[in-house]
C-alpha cells in the first residue's frame, strides 16, 4: 500500500514539474517571438514564420495563426501517434498561442534586426529546450515531421526540419521583399539550434586524444606523472604494412591538450596524433554519472 502511494506521489510530482516546464518554456518562446523577432519581421522557422507573414499582411494575431495551422496536424497526430503525444503537443501549442497573443501587444525590446536575431535566437532556444525537456511540443514543423516519420520511418527528421525552415525563410524573403530578413532569420535559426545543443549536451567539452607511437608506454607514464591523466592502450593494426600497433587513448580537458602534445613531441616527434571532441565524459576526473 505504501509502495503504491509513493508511486502516485512520484507520478504527481513529475506531472507538476512537467506542467511548470511547459508553461515556462512556452512563455519564453513567446517572449522571444513577440518582443524580438516579430517587431523586426524575423522568423525562427516553423509555423511562427508563416504567422509572421500573415500578421503583417492581414493583421491576424500571431498566436491565432499558429493554432489554426496546427489543428489539422493535431487530428492526424491523435490518430497516428496516440493520446499522450497528442495531449502534450496540444497543451504546448495552446499555451504558446495564448502567450503570443498576450505578449504581442507589448512594446518590442529592440527594433535593431541584428540584436533581435541574436537575442531572439538565444531566448527561443532556451524556451524550446525547456519544452522538449518536458517531452512536449509546440506543434508546427516539429509535429509535422513526427507525423511524416510515422508514414516513412526511415526518413531523417533533422533533414526535414532544415528543408521546412529553408522554405519558410524563403517565404519571408518573398513576401517582405528583403533579402536581409532571410539572412538575419537564418542566423536566428542557427543560434537557436546551438542553444539546444548547449542545453542538452553542455559546453564543458572534453578532448579525446588518440596517440600512435612505439614509445606509447613512456608517453602514457609522463602524461600520468605530469598531468595526472590516465591512458588506455588499445590493440590496433596498421593496414598499410600489416603491422601490430598500440593506440594510446587519453581523455583530457581542453586546457590540457597543449601539455599532452608537448609531452608527445618530447618523446616522439613522429607520433601520429588524432584529437577530437568528446561531448560528455563521466567518471573520475570528469562529471559524476
Amino acid at each position: 500500500m505504501r509502495f503504491k502511494t509513493k508511486k502516485k506521489i512520484i507520478k504527481l510530482r513529475y506531472l507538476i514539474i512537467q506542467i511548470i516546464q511547459i508553461v515556462v518554456g512556452t512563455a519564453i518562446v513567446a517572449i522571444s517571438t513577440s518582443l524580438f523577432l516579430l517587431p523586426n519581421q524575423l522568423s525562427a522557422g516553423g509555423f511562427s514564420g508563416i504567422a509572421t507573414i500573415t500578421y503583417y499582411l492581414f493583421g491576424i494575431p500571431l498566436g491565432t495563426t499558429v493554432l489554426i495551422l496546427n489543428i489539422p496536424l493535431f487530428i492526424i497526430s491523435l490518430i497516428k501517434n496516440g493520446k499522450r503525444f497528442f495531449i502534450n503537443a496540444l497543451s504546448g501549442t495552446i499555451l504558446l498561442s495564448v502567450f503570443l497573443n498576450v505578449f504581442e501587444s507589448l512594446e518590442p525590446l529592440t527594433t535593431d534586426r541584428f540584436l533581435g536575431c541574436i537575442y531572439g535566437g538565444i531566448i527561443a532556444g532556451i524556451g524550446t529546450a525547456i519544452i522538449l525537456k518536458a517531452k512536449a511540443s509546440t506543434g508546427g514543423t516539429d509535429l509535422l515531421t513526427q507525423i511524416i516519420k510515422t508514414f516513412k520511418p526511415s526518413i531523417r527528421i533533422s533533414n526535414l526540419l532544415v528543408i521546412f525552415d529553408i522554405i519558410i525563410v524563403a517565404l519571408n524573403i518573398i513576401f517582405f521583399r528583403e533579402l536581409e530578413i532571410g539572412l538575419y532569420s537564418a542566423i536566428t535559426i542557427y543560434i537557436m539550434g546551438k542553444m539546444l545543443d548547449i542545453f542538452f549536451e553542455g559546453i564543458d567539452f572534453a578532448k579525446l586524444i588518440y596517440i600512435i607511437s612505439p614509445q606509447y608506454k613512456e608517453i602514457a607514464k609522463l602524461i600520468g606523472d605530469k598531468i595526472g591523466r590516465g591512458s588506455t592502450s588499445l590493440n590496433g593494426r596498421g593496414m598499410y604494412k600489416e603491422e601490430q600497433k598500440e593506440v594510446l587513448l587519453c581523455v583530457a580537458s581542453r586546457g590540457e591538450v597543449r601539455e599532452i602534445m608537448n609531452i608527445v613531441n618530447i618523446i616522439d616527434k613522429n607520433a601520429f596524433v588524432v584529437i577530437t571532441n568528446a561531448r560528455e565524459v563521466f567518471g573520475k576526473g570528469f562529471k559524476e554519472s
